[in-house]
């Protein structure tokens, strides 16, 4: 804040943790003359930068003096007995993140403790420096490999928000344990330093998921007024700025109070149905949903570094499924690279097709998406707000869309269609273990007429051949469209073809006509000069 003060021609800039500019009209200048000075909205207790560094050698009547003049509308709490006191005595607990941060200042607390709800826990991709896990312990990576820290979302009694960044995380640590035992509760946060203090334009990820938290599920307090409860409100303004705090010299100081129960202040994650999420108008929403994944697939643009390329997750739910026309029977939720994945819900979906609970989501120019601090588990939350939505579970065979002309590229659909001709240009066939599936067999050193396999470390004596086709389809629904499939050994299609193709001696002419369907398949791209579409045929999980 820059001050321009009566008979001082220098200006003084004030650097501040939190300021409110008071204007003061005509009537409420008259009306302080009349009846003395209005009540100021924030109380606080200011005290001089001396004291917030604990700066012993000063001299006591220089700290007095400065405490005199800079507390006149607020006040004191303590005699002069105990000016040397701070302000927040030892061992007390406080309500308020901003009056803790005020008095405290940006090199942290000690000694004094300040009580707030955890509305969320999830994980965070640490920096380079941030890693404070134990030696010999595999840390939690994120998609992306890198490392990932707990971290609290937390709200005090006057609706004020902090992110607080604990210890790294081993993959030994499930954060789903965190989640079911601390969120909701209250806890108390001591030790604590600012790491810094972002805005809504620095950290739009941030504030999307404290949106979706507002406006406060009960009441609030209100800075500086009486704290009865016609005084309590909700109709308040989205908070604008956010600290972000973390711990100490690497101790934990969070106290959780697991035996207490679930605070009105806590919102749970809203759960909807897909169906519902896909009408949400607007941008930058956090969304929650329950739904089956079908189908993974790691994108694979060369020109983006592996650590960096997003997962595309193809789910469903009972709502796209029972719907006719007009919404899509599957959709794509995109897990980014700083999204924090266990690894129960890795090895989850390598084994097969999972129920998968998706909490704070982010809706964003028609896209799902997976980033931080969403989190994504195999079990419900014990407390989830699920008005009107459709939560059962899938019954019967899976319905994926056929392809027509709505059919976008990056999507799944189901094809059929006849057999119009087979590149047997591209095809190409290659050796794979007949133990482990490897394709990337070599040469055995001892004997360059055996195959060697370096992740069994044996020789493969009886290799397993795997081939790739390209056909081409006439499909009704694309009519006007050349439909090229990629299919590869041991799929339907493929073995289809490869079966009359070695029936007939290999005459191409022996599969033309024939009609195949319904495959599924992933759409790489659809282009309208020329009119193509290019798929690949896939197996569901």
């Amino acid at each position: 804040q820059k001050l321009l003060l009566q008979n001082a021609d220098v200006p003084i800039i004030m650097n501040t943790y939190f300021s409110q500019k008071v204007l003061l009209s005509e009537h409420s200048e008259g009306r302080e003359k009349t009846y003395g000075p209005t009540k100021m909205l924030i109380k606080k207790n200011i005290i001089s930068l001396a004291r917030t560094f604990t700066l012993d050698d000063l001299d006591k009547k220089l700290h007095q003096e400065s405490s005199e003049n800079q507390v006149p509308c607020a006040p004191q709490a303590r005699t002069n007995g105990d000016s040397k006191q701070h302000p927040l005595a030892v061992g007390a607990v406080n309500d308020s993140l901003l009056e803790m941060v005020e008095s405290q200042g940006a090199v942290g607390w000690r000694e004094v403790q300040v009580r707030v709800v955890v509305q969320r826990v999830y994980c965070l991709p640490a920096r380079e420096g941030c890693r404070s896990h134990p030696q010999g312990n595999k840390s939690l990576l994120s998609n992306g490999g890198m490392f990932c820290r707990l971290c609290l979302l937390v709200q005090d009694a006057y609706g004020m928000f902090s992110e607080v960044q604990l210890q790294s995380l081993s993959s030994r640590d499930d954060i789903e344990q965190y989640c079911r035992r601390w969120e909701g509760k209250s806890c108390c946060l001591s030790g604590m330093k600012i790491l810094q203090r972002t805005t809504r334009g620095r950290a739009l990820g941030l504030f999307s998921l404290i949106d979706s938290l507002w406006p406060p599920a009960v009441p609030v307090k209100v800075p500086g007024q009486s704290q009865d409860c016609e005084m309590m409100t909700t109709d308040l303004p989205p908070p604008s700025f956010c600290y972000i705090l973390t711990v100490q010299s690497g101790e934990i100081h969070v106290e959780v109070d697991e035996e207490e129960q679930i605070s009105n202040l806590y919102q749970p994650p809203a759960v909807h149905g897909l169906k519902e999420i896909l009408r949400i108008s607007g941008c930058n929403k956090r969304c929650s949903f329950w739904a089956q994944v079908l189908y993974r697939r790691l994108q694979t643009k060369h020109s983006v570094p592996i650590d960096q390329r997003e997962i595309l997750l193809f789910v469903t739910d009972s709502t796209l499924q029972n719907v006719v026309h007009g919404i899509p029977k599957v959709v794509a939720v995109s897990v980014t690279a700083s999204c924090a994945l266990s690894m129960e819900i890795i090895e989850a979906l390598s084994a097969g097709s999972r129920l998968v609970f998706f909490k704070d989501a982010l809706w964003a120019n028609g896209r799902i998406i997976c980033v931080e601090r969403t989190v994504l588990s195999l079990q419900k939350p014990l407390l989830c707000s699920a008005a009107g939505a459709d939560l059962r579970e899938l019954t019967g065979p899976v319905r994926l869309d056929e392809l027509d002309s709505a059919t976008q590229a990056s999507s799944v659909c189901a094809l059929r269609g006849t057999v119009v001709g087979v590149n047997e240009s591209t095809a190409f066939s290659w050796p794979t273990c007949n133990r482990c599936g490897n394709g990337k067999l070599e040469l055995c050193p001892q004997d360059r007429e055996l195959l060697y396999c370096n992740q069994c470390s044996e020789v493969v004596t009886t290799p397993v051949l795997k081939m790739q086709l390209e056909v081409f389809l006439s499909c009704p629904s694309r009519s006007q469209s050349t439909v090229k499939v990629k299919v590869w050994h041991e799929i339907t299609l493929f073995v289809l073809v490869t079966m009359l193709l070695f029936l007939q001696t290999y005459e191409v002419q022996s599969v033309l006509g024939k009609e195949v369907g319904l495959l599924n398949c992933y759409v790489h791209s659809t282009t309208s000069h020329p009119n193509c579409v290019a798929l690949e045929e896939i197996v569901l999980l």
